[in-house]
């Protein structure tokens, strides 16, 4: 009824069924509700490697239902989605949030009970929690009923018709069902506009519903109960071929079962017309019949050839332990899925596994099939656990890319020390393979890095590189990037950058494993952003972005967004900051990375304490200390313990922010890291040591922001923190000053002016009052333009103090609905829609993630009280129409 009315009121329509034979199939309810040719899928792409390509069959689905969608509204119906796929459910999650701006209706049907429960129900909550409504479908009530039977009899029922709902259990096919068979069968008597019933003796809606099917034909109920095991719709072709019949010969049969109302047609197929004639008729059956027929149809389908996976579908139901035939049917199955939907893999694999001896050879092969699937879904602990058995029985060529594989698992768990003692044992045997060798001695570097183990990581990288043709290019590329991370703690930036353009260059010759291009260019963009090279580190992100997709490097899916947030961070742009980890913290939750959830509750935490939202930064550190480390850790734990230390500070705890930071206080790679990642750091280290009565750490803290500087005369923005160190530890106002209007990021200007405006304010004298004025005007005015409401509040403390009062706001503060209250991000976003792009394509002119764009236009939307696109092109024309120029 829905779709009709939506095809009434001129929306196109697209109707998918999910189906407990297809749910292995990745997206097949979006699949038959959108036509295959509506979208290409990326599994014919050739991408090498064990690549994750669930990004790519998302971009695959929403471009062009973003285009299709443009033309007009549209309503996209999904039935019985607890049978649907985990992939169509990720999809479902990733376009219901990422086209909310599009006239796109969706409306998802689900049974309770069946299917996959927990994570559809969490799905259903994410919905609601976003705006969504959910209805729940209860029994027909009494009035419900009346009207039923009434539409049915054409008569008003009398109580012992109304009575028939209590047979039906209320449910409308059911009682639909009853009243069509009483009335043909006389048992129901019409006259003066009533109906009442002509006998007292009333059968059961089940015994009803399966009297329909005892009418038919022998043939007919034969074939139907083929047809039953082929699914809830069916191809004629797989049913004449099971039957050894041809379509000719099928046809009395069918039409026997469509007149009595059984199937009806579906597109290019058959289906039961109503789940519970479908189970009916599959319900006659006994199940050792049910299970060889399953077998049989699975046998059927591999032989024709083409994907395993609708035999699956049957093998996984029929197989019994040790069947070879069903499965090697499965282990087909799990292979071809394997990049497309990790989640069905997994459950493919396993199943064989459990059906597999374990003294088959075979045994350790399905394993390691299973670990590439929970890893890529990020199933670490699970993946890890499988490792260890399939270990002792495998041969030593599968258990070193076993090892191989378990030294990448320990290290996306956050467990670099282990993964880089499991690499090393590794690589002391003799008859490792040279890739695997490659991947072993890269992911030694890689942990290393993670442990900030610089010395040791400095020394294997100098021999590998000391003895190149030895080393393979993945062993070659993990030194460099090992040298890059050292040379850029060490204080030596254009060779940290050598470095890493060499390991770019030997990644982008295609001879190295995938995953290190894009951790390769990340790593670029954290040299670009510490040196705040904002345009230069935006483009790296972008790139790397792309690398991460195209290469299905999916555990990274959440790093350009986090690195993103800390650029958007260090310019002051909070709220496109918040965007954007927001954001990330979206994609891990989707992909299953949860570890980098943590650094994106660090970041909303450091942006909470700036604008004074000290409660919320305090929940957001309690959450991220309950979540594992985030994987790969590119960020390092720096940032992570510094936010942990500002915080604690801010709740007035500085001898717990010490606490915190004492083991950086005491180590000078802790501290040149930590100053570097950080540039605000030296001056905040150096003001909370001083505060705590710890002078000798806060003269530490100075002595290396001023080797960083000494060594680094290029970049700027090393000496410009150095001097504010200083000026804190020295009581020195030239070198505030410097610091105040040389340092490159808007927050540490005004963090520089504030304290020499202190500093000032505690000089006697008229000049230096109207100094220390003139600082805090300045540190004010810096912090309200990058919204620190709460550092703005206490120059105004400190202003009140020298008899001097300032309003909130230096300029008007921005509405909170209209144009005006948009900011210059959301304006950008709204021109580039306004003229057509999709978000995928005004995420990649601004630089920005589509989920972000998705977020920003959320925003617009709710700001400007609107609900189309064409809404807001009008606006837009009207507001600014110099945004849709092309510039």
């Amino acid at each position: 009824m829905a779709a009709a009315a939506a095809t009434e009121a001129g929306l196109e329509v697209a109707r998918g069924v999910a189906d407990e034979l297809t749910q292995l199939i990745p997206l097949a309810p979006l699949t038959s509700a959108l036509g295959e040719a509506g979208f290409a899928l990326s599994t014919a792409r050739d991408i090498p490697g064990p690549a994750d390509q669930r990004l790519l069959l998302l971009e695959d689905l929403q471009e062009p239902l973003e285009r299709r969608v443009a033309q007009g509204p549209m309503l996209i119906t999904l039935d019985d989605v607890q049978w649907a796929d985990p992939m169509t459910l990720l999809a479902v999650r990733s376009l219901t949030r990422d086209l909310a701006s599009s006239p796109l209706a969706w409306m998802l049907a689900r049974t309770s009970g069946s299917g996959d429960a927990p994570r559809l129900d969490r799905l259903f909550r994410l919905l609601e929690r976003e705006g969504a409504t959910r209805i729940r479908l209860d029994p027909l009530d009494g009035g419900a009923v009346a009207e039923v039977v009434a539409d049915v009899l054409g008569a008003a029922p009398e109580p012992d018709v109304l009575a028939l709902a209590e047979i039906a259990d209320a449910n409308p096919f059911l009682l639909v069902d009853l009243l069509e068979k009483l009335k043909s069968e006389g048992g129901i008597q019409v006259s003066d506009g009533r109906a009442r019933m002509v006998s007292t003796r009333l059968p059961r809606a089940q015994a009803v519903t399966r009297a329909r099917l005892d009418e038919l034909s022998a043939p007919t109920r034969h074939l139907l109960q083929v047809a039953g095991v082929l699914g809830r719709s069916f191809s004629v072709k797989d049913l004449a071929e099971m039957l050894g019949e041809s379509t000719g010969d099928l046809l009395p049969m069918l039409e026997e079962a469509t007149s009595a109302g059984i199937i009806k047609s579906a597109g290019y197929e058959l289906a039961f017309r109503h789940d519970l004639l479908w189970e009916a008729v599959t319900g006659t059956l006994p199940t050792a019949v049910r299970r060889a027929l399953h077998h049989e149809a699975g046998e059927m389908l591999l032989k024709r050839g083409g994907s395993a996976v609708p035999a699956a579908a049957h093998l996984i139901r029929s197989a019994s332990r040790g069947d070879a035939w069903a499965l090697l049917g499965l282990d087909q199955a799990a292979r071809e899925v394997l990049r497309s939907s990790p989640q069905t893999a997994a459950d493919l694999a396993k199943r064989a596994l459990e059906l597999t001896d374990p003294a088959d050879p075979d045994w350790v092969g399905r394993a390691a099939t299973a670990v590439d699937a929970l890893t890529a879904m990020g199933r670490l602990s699970e993946a890890a656990d499988l490792v260890r058995p399939a270990l002792s029985r495998a041969s030593p060529r599968l258990a070193h890319r076993l090892r191989c594989a378990l030294a990448y698992i320990l290290l996306l768990s956050g467990r670099p020390a282990d993964a880089v003692g499991e690499a090393e044992s590794l690589l002391s045997e003799q008859d490792l393979s040279d890739d695997l060798r490659g991947v072993a001695e890269w992911t030694v570097f890689w942990g290393l890095i993670s442990l900030n183990d610089l010395t040791n990581g400095q020394r294997r990288a100098e021999a590998v590189l000391a003895d190149r043709d030895r080393h393979s290019d993945a062993a070659v590329a993990g030194a460099l990037l090992m040298l890059s991370r050292f040379a850029m703690v060490d204080g030596r930036v254009a060779d940290s950058f050598a470095h890493l353009n060499e390991a770019l260059r030997i990644a982008n010759s295609g001879t190295v494993e995938a995953i290190q291009r894009p951790y390769a260019r990340l790593l670029l963009s954290l040299n670009y952003r510490c040196l705040c090279q904002f345009d230069a580190a935006d483009m790296a992100i972008q790139t790397a972005q792309e690398d991460i997709k195209t290469l299905g490097v999916t555990v990274l899916a959440a790093q350009p967004a986090l690195f993103r947030a800390r650029v958007k961070l260090a310019v002051g742009r909070f709220d496109d900051a918040v965007a954007e980890a927001q954001a990330a913290m979206m994609i891990a939750d989707d992909m299953g990375t949860q570890g980098f959830i943590r650094v994106g509750l660090s970041i909303l935490a450091y942006i909470d304490v700036r604008q004074g939202h000290i409660d919320a930064a305090v929940g957001h550190i309690e959450r991220y200390l309950s979540q594992p480390g985030a994987p790969g850790m590119l960020f390092g734990s720096a940032w992570e313990r510094w936010v942990e230390a500002v915080v604690a500070e801010a709740r007035g705890d500085l001898e717990g922010a010490m606490d915190i930071l004492r083991p950086t206080y005491t180590d000078k790679e802790k501290q040149r890291w930590t100053l570097i990642t950080v540039p605000l750091g030296a001056a905040w280290m150096t003001r909370l040591a001083l505060a705590t009565g710890h002078r000798p750490y806060a003269e530490t803290i100075v002595d290396t922001a001023e080797h960083l500087a000494g060594n680094n005369p290029d970049y700027p923005v090393f000496a410009a923190a150095a001097a504010h160190a200083r000026g804190l530890l020295r009581q020195d106002p030239a070198a505030l000053d410097c610091a105040a209007a040389n340092h490159p990021q808007p927050w540490e200007r005004a963090s520089a002016a504030e304290d020499l405006g202190v500093l000032l304010a505690a000089t006697t004298g008229a000049s230096a009052r109207k100094q220390a004025v003139d600082r805090l005007d300045q540190a004010l005015d810096g912090y309200q333009r990058v919204g620190a409401l709460r550092d703005a509040a206490r120059v105004r403390a400190r202003l009140r103090a020298l008899g001097v009062r300032r309003r909130h706001w230096v300029q008007p503060q921005r509405p909170a609905f209209g144009w005006d209250s948009l900011t210059d991000t959301e304006r950008a976003v709204a021109g580039l829609i306004a003229r057509g792009m999709t978000n995928r394509q005004a995420a990649a002119r601004m630089f920005l993630s589509p989920h972000t764009v998705s977020t920003h236009l959320r925003r617009i939307f709710a700001k400007l009280d609107i609900a189309s696109r064409v809404e807001l092109a009008c606006i837009v024309a009207e507001k600014c129409p110099a945004l849709l120029r092309d510039s």
